[in-house]
């Protein structure tokens, strides 16, 4: 995947932000923390990786499926942001 090569330091970046946040709720669960700071962790988590989901999502469409130069008449710009809206309300 080039464009995950392109994006790597901000991927990894992404990647170690979201591993503190599931260390966070592993240590919150040793501390036998309350429910609801439990759920408020594992809900920062998972937003963490649906962004991060999406971003490698998007960069994938664009790259590979709707590249300009490489297929003109692949679909027509307003086509893919449809498409990606579409992705991102899915991945909420």
């Amino acid at each position: 995947m080039a464009h995950t090569i392109r994006e790597k330091n901000k991927l990894l970046a992404r990647v170690k932000r979201i591993k503190g946040q599931l260390d966070a709720v592993e240590r919150a669960l040793e501390a036998e923390a309350e429910c609801e700071k439990v759920m408020h962790l594992l809900v920062s988590a998972r937003a963490a990786m649906t962004g991060l989901t999406a971003e490698v999502v998007e960069d994938h469409v664009r790259t590979h499926l709707v590249d300009t130069e490489l297929f003109p008449d692949a679909l027509r710009e307003d086509g893919v942001e449809e498409l990606l809206a579409v992705i991102r309300t899915y991945m909420k």
